[in-house]
């Protein structure tokens, strides 16, 4: 044991050194205290992955295609939160539409489509937004598309900002009402085959035999 120590004390700087002997000295129980909670935490904060193969039918715009997406599930990110992104990937689906890291920073909308020279041409962002994170967005990307929802809260946030964001012209505000999007919510799994239809403005969204209906209500839409 001795001639091991030493190596380490050659390999390693001081204070590595003395938390590694720490380790030995103190009980099992300290080790492993703080230890486990430390594993517990970095496990807690990691992203849970979903697989995702999205068909759209976009009648309106005269969009077909299928996109297997692998979608990065925040830790304080909702079923529903998670749903309501995914329908609005289909609602703005484009070869070059892209889930960006969410909720895991701060500077960026929840999907995003670029142009070839990287120039921002649609930003999608998710629940209530400031005045300022929206007159912020607009200043960024060609289209603003924002994705309200929760009900009672959703009309609140809507109410008090409408005015201050009427200026705005490439700004699109469009609500989801609480009983779609918990709806919604009941479809989220590890692995899903969705099928999105949208004609007339209504949606029409399938996993296997379970359909759930969404009728999205423009509250905004650009001059």
């Amino acid at each position: 044991m001795r001639s091991q120590v030493t190596q380490i004390d050659d390999t390693c700087s001081p204070p590595l050194f003395v938390a590694f002997l720490s380790a030995f000295t103190m009980s099992s129980d300290a080790v492993s205290i703080p230890i486990f909670e430390f594993l517990e935490h970095d496990m807690a904060q990691k992203a849970t992955i979903y697989k995702v193969e999205l068909s759209v039918s976009d009648m309106d715009r005269h969009y077909y295609d299928t996109h297997k997406l692998t979608v990065a599930k925040h830790p304080s990110e909702t079923d529903e939160r998670l749903m309501v992104r995914i329908l609005a990937f289909a609602l703005n689906a484009h070869e070059h539409l892209e889930m960006t890291k969410g909720l895991s920073t701060d500077d960026e909308p929840d999907i995003w489509q670029k142009s070839l020279s990287g120039e921002l041409d649609v930003w999608v962002a998710l629940g209530l937004p400031s005045e300022k994170v929206i007159r912020q967005s607009c200043g960024k990307a060609g289209k603003v598309i924002v994705y309200p929802y929760g009900g009672r809260t959703a009309e609140m946030w809507w109410d008090k900002i409408k005015n201050s964001t009427a200026r705005f012209e490439n700004l699109h505000v469009i609500n989801f009402s609480e009983k779609d999007t918990g709806e919604l919510a009941k479809l989220a799994s590890r692995a899903m085959n969705l099928q999105v239809n949208i004609q007339d403005g209504d949606v029409m969204v399938s996993a296997g035999e379970t359909i759930v209906n969404v009728t999205p209500l423009k509250w905004k839409s650009a001059a």
